[in-house]
Order: C-alpha cells, then structure tokens, then sequence
C-alpha cells in the first residue's frame, strides 16, 4: 500500500453533490480530496440534461444563495430555459433549463481544478479506517444506545459489538483514513460520501443485469461492505431510463416545436443576463 500526505476531508463521488461538497470545504480553507473513477465525468449528467424544474429550481438557487456552483454552471452551459407554470402564480413558478452536458461537465471539472485547498484522485474508495477516539460521549447520554462520530447516532450506526466495548470506556470511534481500490491509503479526519447510483450500482436491460455503474461505466465496490462493518444499514433504490432512438429516424415534420423562453432569468444572483445561443427542445 502507498501512503499520501493528509487531508481534512475527503469527499468520495465526482457528481452534482460530490461537487457542492468538495467545493463548500475548500473555500471554508480544509485541505480537501475529491475521489472519483475519472475527473472527465465530474458531474456528467445522466439521461435528461436538465437542471431546476418545480421545486427543483428553487433548491438551485438556495445552493447559489449558500455560495454552491450549480447555479452558476447551468447559466454558462444552458441550451434552453423555460419558466414553468408562468401563467399562475409566483409560489408555483420555477425555472428549468437543459444544459449542454458536455459543457456543464467541462467547466465542473475546470472549477474543480483551479480552486485552492482541493485536489482530485482518480480512484474508488473501498474501505473507511476508524479507530477510537479520546473524546467522551456526550454527558447523558446511554452508551450501550448512542454511539459514533455524531452524538446521538442510534444503535446500528457503527459496529455494535465493538461500538458497546468502546463506549463502556468512554471511547467513541473516529474516522482516520480511507483506503482505495488501488491500495493507496489516505488519512484523513472526516468523509463526505456522495456516492450516488454508482455504489454497489447495478444495471437491468431487459432480462439481463450486471454490476455497473452507468451504462459502460464500473460501479464502485467494496464500501458498501465496509460501511455494512461500520453498523451502517444499506438499502436499494432503483431508477428507469427511456431507451435512445437515432434523430434520423424522427420525422420532426409532425411534431411541435417547443422553443424556450425569450426573457431569461438566470438560476444565480450573480448573473445579470444570459447571453448564449438557444436551440428549440
């Protein structure tokens, strides 16, 4: 194994939140890792490119308002932008743009890379190191009930044999270190897992499945096991994609162009106008 220097966090998952995430603990000065597969598919977009839609865009600019780069992305990478619900009220109103996924991606990764205290490591994280730490658990609390990093974690939060055993002293775990599929062994003093569908990921078509990321992508294993050792209790959630059909096969003569909204409004406060070419959607 391969030791690198330490980090104040380390945040596993290149995507949307792995993003936000690593960027928030940089600019707050923590020495921060980013771990993902592969830096070209910082926050690539699956499916649908869009980002915003009804309570979504609103939540868009709530990042934007907390110092989050989403807003700012979509504005520079947007092909089309639509208010939704314009005809009714502003409480149901939102913004919804399609994005230029390549573009959004690109300037993800670029924004990763030039911004201070953040690094980025191509690699999967496979195991979380713990030890216990010195610090008590807070007063009050019942030792055999409440046990982990964060007072008031309930049982299952960590391994509970060993969790009990600690606690009886006093002692309540720390996180020390992650370990990649590579071997590489980083300390560091918290994760941030932004994992996504990419954790123990499996892909359904049709009557055949596999372990997989997306489509053509490597899930990442090993730290749903690790987390599962840790007391974590793991679950399935299960999403569906329309399948791709070739443009020259459309016949767009019978269909209705929907083009965007000529008064654009962008997602972040910091932008005053959009100036990009659209295109109908």
């Amino acid at each position: 194994m391969s030791f690198y220097d330490s980090f104040d966090v380390a945040v596993v998952g290149g995507g949307h939140a792995g993003v936000e995430a690593s960027l928030a603990c940089a600019r707050m000065g923590l020495k921060t890792v980013l771990i993902t597969q592969t830096v070209d598919s910082i926050a690539r977009m699956s499916c649908n490119p869009s980002i915003g839609g009804i309570a979504k865009g609103n939540i868009v600019r709530e990042i934007d308002a907390l110092g989050g780069e989403m807003a700012k992305l979509i504005d520079r990478s947007m092909i089309q932008f639509r208010l939704l619900n314009r005809s009714r009220g502003p409480a149901v109103q939102a913004p919804r743009s399609q994005a230029d996924k390549i573009t959004y991606s690109q300037l993800a990764r670029k924004t990763i890379e030039t911004t201070k205290n953040l690094c980025t490591l191509m690699d999967t994280a496979v195991d979380v190191l713990t030890t216990a730490s010195s610090t008590p658990l807070p007063e009050g609390s019942d030792s055999q009930a409440e046990y982990g990093s964060i007072p008031g974690e309930k049982r299952g939060s960590v391994n509970y044999e060993y969790a009990t055993k600690a606690a009886k002293s006093g002692m309540r775990q720390k996180v020390i270190g992650i370990v990649t599929e590579r071997g590489r062994v980083i300390p560091v003093r918290s994760i941030v897992l932004t994992t996504g569908t990419f954790l123990g990921g499996r892909i359904f078509i049709g009557e055949y499945d596999a372990p997989c990321g997306r489509l053509g992508e490597q899930g990442a294993f090993g730290l749903t096991e690790s987390l599962n050792r840790l007391g974590f209790t793991t679950g399935r959630l299960k999403t569906g994609t329309p399948p791709r059909i070739l443009r020259h096969t459309v016949d767009f003569s019978v269909l209705e162009e929907q083009p965007g909204d000529e008064d654009i409004v962008p997602f972040s406060f910091d932008d005053e106008k959009i100036d990009r070419p659209m295109v109908p959607c």
